[in-house]
């Protein structure tokens, strides 16, 4: 049980290496009728692929996603959906260097425990690569919720670089898509230029804080105790490479308030229920309110530096190893696209449950 698969009734498999002639997911429970093109899913793509900038990682992919299954005249058929993007700039060879040793901080030395075999090449299946499959099932994850929910809106953006956060007094979402951070802060987004450039030239890397917003989400998406929203947003989030940790809504900053000021009001507005505050993040009980869909999660430093490290090898003798080739000294900035893709694709997937269980919302208001 490989489990290279998410999802209840939107489920997505991934499949493929960073350094394999392919990578890509089978996309089962889509809806049928849903208008699809593989420019529609190219403009995600085009937002998470590499080398846009110095920046991120140069190696030069230009990730062009091809459709082979489930459209038909530009339409889903209701059958399982093949999305696949080939790999044209492997480097393998700058990885020559690590096939008996173990790189701090990457899983080398756990695949290795665990199965016994693993590819060496760029880290194989537990390379940042893999994200490339899920921002394309992503795209059709959006196609689906403008058919099904219109109007809905999924964005993300970096709000944290290494020690520097941006000040929400300047947020501005027009500014996301204007830098190369996906931040709301035009400053901050300045500052970030000159601090990580810095650390790009003397061959370090900083971690980073995403953010996600889903707004325009129906209220009753999710269900009590295993079938949480919540928890399904957390498991996916989590399992994007290099995150570790997440927070939905004011997450671990609740447990400094009080219980008065934690505690969402309610009152009667003109289209139904309104709230004082989202300190819940749009979710209550594991079920959408109405409310703006709030995620966050950390993503750590990628481990790949110029920096000496010391380690063993796979005979377990002591050794020191620079990790060579190209990449990412923030990979936090092309994990943006990745979580807005993630958090599309479980909200689709409640979305179909709930019309499966539920059908339209019961209790009325008003």
């Amino acid at each position: 049980m490989s489990l290279n698969t998410f999802g209840h009734i939107f489920r997505v498999t991934t499949w493929g290496e960073s350094h394999g002639p392919a990578l890509g997911a089978t996309v089962d429970g889509v809806p049928p009728n849903v208008e699809i093109t593989p420019e529609m899913l190219q403009v995600w793509l085009d937002k998470r692929k590499p080398g846009q900038n110095k920046f991120t990682t140069q190696r030069r992919e230009p990730d062009e996603v091809e459709i082979l299954s489930g459209v038909f005249e530009g339409k889903t058929t209701g059958t399982p959906v093949q999305l696949m993007i080939r790999n044209t700039d492997q480097r393998s060879k700058d990885y020559g260097d690590i096939v008996e040793k173990f790189r701090p901080g990457h899983a080398d030395i756990t695949y290795w425990q665990k199965y016994g075999i693993r590819d060496y090449r760029g880290g194989g299946r537990s390379s940042a690569r893999e994200t490339a499959a899920r921002v394309a099932a992503g795209g059709l994850a959006r196609a689906a919720l403008d058919k099904l929910v219109p109007g809905i809106e999924i964005k993300g953006y970096m709000t944290q670089m290494g020690p520097h956060a941006i000040d929400r007094a300047r947020f501005d979402w027009d500014q996301i898509d204007q830098n190369p951070f996906w931040t709301p802060d035009a400053v901050a987004a300045d500052e970030w230029a000159e601090y990580l450039d810095g650390l790009r030239k003397s061959g370090e890397s900083v971690g980073a804080i995403i953010e996600v917003v889903a707004r325009g989400v129906p209220a009753g998406l999710g269900a009590p105790i295993y079938g949480k929203l919540d928890t399904d947003l957390a498991a996916a989030m989590m399992s994007i490479n290099a995150v570790k940790a997440v927070e939905i809504g004011e997450g671990m900053n609740a447990a400094c308030l009080t219980g008065s000021a934690n505690a969402d009001e309610i009152y009667m507005g003109p289209n139904g229920p309104e709230y004082s505050s989202n300190h819940a993040g749009g979710i209550l009980g594991g079920i959408s309110t109405g409310q703006d869909v709030v995620v966050r999660f950390a993503v750590k430093p990628t481990s790949s530096i110029l920096t000496t490290r010391k380690t063993i090898t796979k005979a377990g003798e002591p050794a020191e190893i620079i990790t060579k080739g190209r990449h990412d000294p923030c990979v936090g900035i092309r994990a943006v696209p990745v979580g807005e893709a993630m958090m599309a694709c479980v909200i689709l997937d409640h979305l179909l449950l709930h019309r499966g269980h539920v059908g339209e919302n019961q209790g009325k208001i008003g």
